[in-house]
């Protein structure tokens, strides 16, 4: 049984979704999640909860899915590969049904060496393919994949992330498909500047009718300067970053602004791409530019489903 959840309803409805991101502390401090959700609430259908991302330990998603909850903001729990075996997994979700979360996004995970914890003992039970599987048995079957039937079935919206920009580039498509067989219901993107690339990434993607089986929205995130678009053109695997991004960030009088700029610009440029059914704002460390974007794009007010 799907969950029902707001981000379902705006999605089913053929609107345009909007999510954005909420990383937790590197604490134990509820207060931060409550300050994000009471400044964000109303400006995107639901807020990603990030799973101890780059593999540096924060506060759990769960627990900053729980607060957004008490907030009246409806959350995506992220939940990494890395840090679980199926067993606890499988736990944990329906923890997380029993107490109202809705959207489950599925990743793989940074790998440890990433994070403040290199030496940590990674898990890597299943893959993110297999994760889906795993809750999507949860969910439309009622029971554990290969195993015993549950008193009651978790209600998910499954998501999962997709890279259109990883190489082999050809194999992009074939993974996609991969996703949304296992059970995928929605894709999140990586972070879009190339939108020639992506286009032409959404050409395969139409080509094989993906886009009428899943709910596809695309990643932006807001550049503050031009030397963190260089690091991103020649650190960060996976982002393609054009020249020509960064030529106009480096002859900007005011680059954030201009980041801002460029990043409203690839949202309405997604708006007309055929068979783009959304937007994930990916404002890291920078949450307060998110109602900027989205009003700045013409998403406001967020439609009431």
């Amino acid at each position: 049984m799907k969950a029902g959840s707001n981000l379902e309803k705006v999605l089913s409805s053929g609107g345009f979704a909007v999510t954005a991101e909420i990383g937790p502390p590197k604490g134990a401090d509820g207060e931060h999640m409550r300050h994000w959700a009471r400044e964000l609430k109303g400006k995107a259908d639901a807020f990603n909860v990030t799973d101890n991302q780059t593999a540096v330990v924060r506060l759990s998603s769960m627990a900053g899915s729980i607060i957004l909850l008490q907030e009246g903001v409806e959350p995506v729990m992220q939940m990494v590969c890395r840090d679980r075996n199926r067993i606890a997994m499988q736990s944990d979700v329906l923890g997380a049904s029993a107490l109202g979360i809705k959207n489950l996004l599925c990743l793989t995970g940074d790998h440890q060496t990433l994070g403040n914890l290199p030496g940590a003992k990674n898990v890597f039970d299943v893959d993110s393919i297999q994760e889906l599987l795993l809750f999507k048995t949860m969910r439309d079957e009622g029971k554990i994949l290969g195993a015993d039937a549950l008193t009651k079935a978790p209600q998910l919206f499954l998501g999962a992330a997709e890279n259109p920009f990883g190489t082999p580039h050809e194999f992009r498509v074939h993974r996609l498909a991969k996703k949304i067989k296992a059970g995928a219901d929605f894709i999140q993107s990586q972070v879009i500047y190339d939108i020639d690339r992506f286009e032409r990434f959404m050409e395969d993607v139409r080509s094989r009718h993906l886009d009428g089986k899943v709910h596809i929205l695309g990643g932006v995130t807001p550049l503050k300067s031009a030397k963190v678009a260089k690091y991103m053109k020649n650190k960060v695997a996976g982002i393609i970053m054009p020249d020509s991004v960064i030529s106009r960030m480096e002859k900007a009088s005011d680059p954030k602004a201009e980041g801002i700029r460029i990043c409203i610009e690839t949202v309405k440029q997604l708006r007309e791409m055929k068979g783009v059914h959304g937007v994930h704002v990916m404002a890291i460390a920078w949450e307060e530019k998110v109602p900027e974007i989205v009003e700045g794009a013409g998403l406001l007010p967020r439609p009431v489903v």
